[in-house]
């Protein structure tokens, strides 16, 4: 009956209304909002635009306030002097194995018996290193230019068209896993088998990717679940144990992961969906961040003429040509302050993630300043640095312009001084992460966006078929969870330089004047 369900919805309603309202701010406690919508609280605004939203709270509450999100009540911290109090208390008070373990069942189903990320990253962090760090940064070189210089290269010299996203993370992600996962050989026949496998896990992963925000938020429409279970079962398939035993130049760090994977018994099904899990930690971002590099290059005719100018002094003092290099050296990649002041302002700019820790402990929270709020257990504390320290005014003039040479002294050295407050930051920027949970694979991405770049630099001519159009806002749903990936894609030209040889793995260097055209 009609009044049945309109009482029994009432009811319902009502007691939302008292469990939502129930909680009230103690001395001492952030400023608390709950919102309008009992239980939902603020669960529209932060899923729809995270950062639109906190910026509006902290222009209310200031720099720490709590706020009800779908029936978690989540503290926001906001001062970047106090993000070290956070990231590196106790694991007995915050805790980030929680949220982990949540991500990891609610998005990628995996569940790991005794699973420890502590222990996780002491046994992974030597394959990222010294010896290792230097073998996969070859490896990526190898894969690059067989994806860049075999198949987009055999398209010839004329002008071809492509989204600079689709391009960027097409690229990437395919040399990435390759890198790490390993390929079939190095023959002809082996490296097109490589270019085609890898092109099949792209596809599979990005349909995966545009479904992500609604995986972690629970928002798929039953038609989506389908498509989500179908595209996770195929890269399943492609990630199973079975179709990675027989690949050759596998990764120290794979032999390590999968050695960890069966130390706490999982099943060879677990095993695979804990290896896209991976394929996403470790390859989800470079992508997008090459396309924010590249889109902010071809956008700063300055930056380009700079970074070209860079690498071509660079080179020189090498004393060889890169004709003659098997891949570029490490030196060359850890030579090159303006290409770092780039990508550093890119990141500001673009990395967006949330710094969670849940609250285990009724607890005070210390900050910088002298100031202390108390904390309830069972509460999420949640740092933004997308908001502060990245886009705050008075430690970054002008945040929202990008500025090649922020992070560039006069004499040309690496800038680390920037002051809030009148205090030096020692967290000025976190696209990496911060504590404990710092990304692992950071040294290896910045030289793998770098290679790319070079690369491109190197054996392509670039330009933006449209110099006009404005850089792309972003998707604002994607809040949270690394680099942020623009509402559109940007359509640019390319084609092999003139004299360029896609065959070979021996580079050429342009001068700055032939690598855009007007």
């Amino acid at each position: 009956m009609p009044w049945f369900f309109l009482t029994a919805l009432l009811v319902a309603l009502l007691l939302l209304l008292l469990l939502s309202r129930r909680r009230m701010r103690r001395p001492g406690e952030p400023p608390l909002d709950l919102g309008l919508i009992p239980w939902l609280g603020h669960a529209s605004e932060f899923g729809k635009d995270a950062a639109g939203f906190l910026s509006r709270m902290e222009k209310k509450h200031g720099d720490i306030f709590t706020v009800l999100v779908a029936g978690r009540f989540i503290t926001v911290l906001l001062d970047p002097h106090s993000y070290d109090t956070v990231v590196w208390e106790s694991s007995s008070k915050l805790d980030f194995h929680k949220y982990a373990v949540f991500l990891m069942e609610k998005i990628f189903n995996v569940q790991l018996a005794n699973y420890d990320p502590g222990l996780e990253k002491a046994k992974m962090k030597p394959t990222l290193l010294h010896k290792n760090l230097q073998a996969l940064t070859g490896a990526m070189f190898n894969n690059l230019c067989n994806i860049l210089l075999k198949d987009i290269g055999d398209m010839g010299t004329d002008w071809q068209e492509i989204g600079l996203f689709q391009f960027s993370y097409n690229v990437m992600l395919r040399a990435g896993y390759l890198t790490l996962y390993g390929t079939e050989g190095d023959d002809p026949v082996s490296q097109a088998r490589n270019r085609t496998h890898s092109a099949e896990v792209f596809q599979s992963f990005h349909q995966l990717d545009q479904l992500l925000m609604k995986l972690a938020r629970s928002s798929l429409s039953a038609e989506e679940k389908k498509e989500a279970s179908r595209v996770k079962a195929h890269l399943w398939k492609l990630l199973s144990p079975q179709s990675l035993v027989g690949r050759a130049h596998k990764s120290a760090w794979l032999d390590s992961y999968q050695q960890y994977l069966e130390e706490l018994g999982a099943g060879e099904e677990m095993q695979a969906r804990a290896m896209l899990l991976q394929l996403w930690a470790t390859q989800g971002n470079a992508g997008p961040a090459a396309f924010w590099f590249l889109l902010f290059l071809l956008k700063t005719p300055t930056a380009l003429a700079a970074v070209l100018g860079e690498l071509e002094s660079t080179l020189q003092k090498e004393g060889r040509a890169l004709s003659e290099m098997a891949s570029i050296p490490q030196e060359v990649l850890d030579s090159m302050p303006i290409f770092d002041s780039v990508l550093s302002e890119s990141l500001r700019l673009t990395a967006a993630p949330f710094i969670t820790r849940e609250v285990l402990v009724d607890m005070v929270l210390p900050l910088a300043d002298g100031r202390e709020y108390s904390l309830r257990q069972g509460d999420r504390l949640l740092l933004f640095p997308f908001l502060s320290p990245q886009r705050d005014p008075e430690i970054y003039e002008d945040p929202e312009e990008f500025k090649y040479n922020r992070f560039l002294n006069q004499d040309g050295s690496e800038k680390r001084d920037f002051y809030k407050g009148g205090k030096r930051l020692k967290n000025y920027t976190l696209p990496w992460g911060a504590g404990t949970n710092t990304c692992l694979g950071r040294s290896h991405a910045i030289s793998s966006i770098k290679q790319f770049v070079i690369i491109l630099l190197m054996q392509f001519d670039l330009k933006l078929k449209n110099p006009e159009e404005k850089i792309p806002s972003f998707d604002c749903s994607r809040y949270g969870f690394g680099l942020m990936q623009p509402e559109h894609d940007i359509t640019i030209c390319y084609r092999l330089k003139p004299g360029g040889t896609p065959g070979s793995t021996g580079l050429s260097f342009s001068a700055p004047g032939r690598t855009t055209e007007a």
